[in-house]
């Protein structure tokens, strides 16, 4: 993922400017991030945390959370903005955590650069590092084929629901619930709650 480390620190700050706050953040978003955190026992990890302000958001809910990500522009902006908050340069290819460290994971849209022969592996830690009953909420591309297209920073993929459904029963998900949004002029988007299965 070093081209896709490369591309997000070179545009760092505008990323920050345009995205990285909650202002920033769809309405209806944050109503399902903060549904589901209401209802997540044990720590949670946001996995791909960018700036941090998911992170940022969910600690002031109350929530025992930390962020990762492998831009050092983003880690350094997360920890200057949100001091007290523990931000870890790492990748989520390799989740510096025991297994069942986590009672849930934020991968908001952390995994659309990896292709389908790369997306198991992030996939797979989030398994891991959950416990069994654990969920995962996952941000992605919706579309009606998989597909790559040209993100505005790096190329990105498209996923149809079922595909990645598939790869989320593979690692050891069961997926609980799923929500689809589409607006004019925008990229279809697509949110999953997926449970780690106990065996």
């Amino acid at each position: 993922m070093t081209d896709v480390t490369g591309a997000y620190g070179a545009r760092a700050i505008e990323y920050v400017e345009l995205l990285g706050s909650m202002d920033a953040v769809h309405p209806s978003d944050r109503q399902l991030v903060d549904t589901w955190a209401g209802g997540v026992t044990g720590r949670v990890l946001d996995a791909g945390c960018g700036p941090g302000h998911w992170t940022g958001h969910l600690v002031e809910q109350g929530v025992d959370a930390r962020g990762i990500d492998i831009v050092p522009e983003f880690i350094a902006h997360a920890r200057a903005t949100h001091p007290g908050i523990r931000f870890d340069l790492e990748s989520i290819e390799a989740i510096d955590a025991g297994a069942g460290a986590f009672g849930g994971i934020l991968s908001w849209f952390s995994t659309i650069h990896h292709a389908p022969s790369q997306i198991g592996a992030p996939l797979a830690e989030f398994a891991r590092t959950l416990r069994p009953g654990g969920v995962l909420l996952l941000g992605y591309f919706d579309g009606a084929e998989l597909e790559a297209f040209d993100h505005a920073v790096v190329r990105a993929y498209r996923w149809p629901l079922t595909a990645l459904t598939a790869v989320l029963d593979g690692v050891g998900f069961d997926v609980i619930e799923t929500h689809r949004r589409t607006e004019r002029g925008r990229r279809d988007v697509g949110a999953v709650l997926a449970e780690r299965r106990a065996s």
